[in-house]
């Protein structure tokens, strides 16, 4: 058996979790996620716990087993204490700044990157070469933030670009000067 999907989901408190069949409600101070699952997996609250159980060991339902604890699990997370990426700019001349809901980037283009904030994601920059992307829905947050990364990837010769904090990029060497014949 699954060992995540056995393990059950304790539901702090401020957190409301309703179940309509196979699609699953989560309430929280953060905001409110709703999700539709796969109908072969029985969800079920005991014992103030989300509790995800399969009906055979098929291969499919197995692999469903997990998927779908780990996803109601992050619902909960998210609505009670949320998410957050941090991104770090690096580079001569490349900075960001928030102006308003919009992040304006400058990233060594001809023109300023701007990205406007989207609903349920909050964008703080509290140095030029620090972006802090946060929100209650796991999958967004980490897609608005792929998505800032997308603007100036890191490159492998000198670093510069926007990594997320602690990612290491593998540095090539450069062109190896030959002397003349």
């Amino acid at each position: 058996m699954s060992r995540i999907g056995r393990k059950p989901i304790a539901i702090p408190a401020g957190v409301e979790v309703a179940i309509n069949g196979s699609e699953v409600t989560v309430k929280g101070p953060k905001g409110t996620l709703t999700r539709t699952f796969n109908p072969d997996m029985a969800i079920s609250i005991e014992n103030g716990e989300v509790l995800v159980q399969r009906p055979t060991d098929d291969k499919e339902h197995r692999s469903l087993h997990g998927l779908t604890r780990t996803l109601i699990s992050n619902m909960v997370t998210g609505v009670s204490t949320g998410y957050s990426k941090e991104l770090e700019i690096q580079g001569v001349g490349y900075r960001a700044a928030k102006q308003g809901k919009d992040l304006v980037m400058t990233l060594g283009y001809s023109h300023q990157v701007i990205m406007s904030e989207k609903d349920g994601i909050t964008i703080e920059v509290p140095s030029p070469s620090k972006i802090v992307i946060s929100g209650y829905d796991k999958q967004a947050v980490g897609q608005f933030a792929a998505e800032v990364r997308e603007k100036r990837p890191p490159e492998p010769y000198k670093g510069k670009g926007i990594r997320y904090v602690g990612e290491h990029v593998i540095r090539k060497e450069g062109k190896a000067g030959k002397g003349k014949k």
